[in-house]
C-alpha cells in the first residue's frame, strides 16, 4: 500500500486570555490509499484542529506533516450550503473559488449529481433538500474539486438518529465508490466502528493518542450492515473503556 500522508510529533498551543494551552501532544500517525480513519475522543480534545491543520486552516504548529503530494478536501461540519444558490451553484462553487470551471470539471459535476441522484434538483435551493440530500450536496461540492484525501469534520451532527443512518450509509458508498481516502472526526462510536477501517483514540487535553484499533470486522458490508457484525461490539466495548466518559 502507498503511504499518502505522514503525521509526526504534532504538536499545537493556543494563546488565550488565561495563558497558553496545549491543544495537541505528540500527534503521529501514517495513512495510506484508501483508509478510512476515524477520530474519536472527548469534546474539546483538539479532533477537529489536527483537521483545521492538514487542511492548511491553521498554520502555526510544530511537528512533521507530509501529504505526499496528495490534494486534500475539507467538508465542514454543517453543509454549509448558501441558501441564495440553487443546488448546481452551491455544488460548483469550491471549482469557481478556485478558478476551476473547466468543462471537464462541470462534466464531473454533472455525473456526480447524476450518479447519486441529485441531478433532478440541481434547479431547486437548499430549503427545498432535506438534511441527508444536502450533506450529499456537500460532499459532492468538496468532490468537484478532485481531492485525493477527504477531511470530515462532525459531518452527521446536525442530522436526526435515523437520517444520520441513512447518510453514513450513503457518505460512505460514495467515497467508496469515487475510490477516496478519508479521515472522519465523530463522538459517534458506533459511527466511527461501522464506516472505517482505523479508529483513533484521542485522550482529554492536551489531546495524545491513547490507541489505534483496526477495524476488521468479520464481514464488512455498509455502516448500516456493520452494526450487526458479531465482532461490532468487541470494538465498542474497548474504545468506550479508552475514552474519556465526557465525550
Amino acid at each position: 500500500m502507498n503511504k499518502v500522508l505522514s503525521i509526526c510529533n504534532l504538536s499545537k498551543n493556543y494563546n488565550t486570555i488565561d495563558g497558553e494551552i496545549k491543544a495537541l501532544d505528540n500527534i503521529t500517525f501514517d495513512m495510506y490509499d484508501n483508509d478510512f480513519i476515524a477520530i474519536v475522543g472527548s469534546s474539546g480534545c483538539g479532533k477537529s484542529t489536527i483537521l483545521s491543520i492538514l487542511s492548511g486552516i491553521i498554520k502555526d504548529y510544530d511537528g512533521c506533516i507530509d501529504t505526499c503530494n496528495q490534494k486534500i478536501g475539507y467538508m465542514l461540519q454543517s453543509d454549509c450550503l448558501l441558501p441564495w444558490l440553487n443546488i448546481w451553484e452551491n455544488a460548483i462553487l469550491g471549482l469557481k473559488l478556485t478558478n476551476k470551471l473547466s468543462k471537464e470539471n462541470i462534466l464531473n459535476v454533472k455525473n456526480l449529481l447524476k450518479k447519486y441522484n441529485l441531478y433532478e434538483f440541481k434547479d431547486k435551493y437548499p430549503t427545498n433538500l432535506s438534511g441527508g440530500m444536502k450533506q450529499r450536496v456537500a460532499l459532492i461540492r468538496t468532490l468537484a474539486t478532485n481531492p485525493d484525501i477527504l477531511l470530515l469534520d462532525e459531518p452527521f451532527s446536525a442530522l436526526d438518529y435515523q437520517t444520520r443512518l441513512v447518510v453514513s450509509n450513503d457518505v460512505y458508498e460514495i467515497i467508496k465508490k469515487e475510490n477516496k481516502t478519508a479521515i472522519i472526526v465523530t463522538h459517534d462510536i458506533a459511527e466511527a466502528i461501522s464506516m472505517t477501517n482505523k479508529v483513533i483514540v484521542l485522550s482529554k487535553r492536551p489531546a495524545t493518542i491513547k490507541k489505534i484499533y483496526d477495524i476488521n470486522l468479520n464481514n464488512p458490508s455498509t455502516p448500516i450492515n456493520n452494526r450487526n457484525d458479531e465482532k461490532f461490539m468487541e470494538y465498542y466495548d474497548q474504545i468506550w473503556k479508552d475514552l474519556d466518559k465526557n465525550v
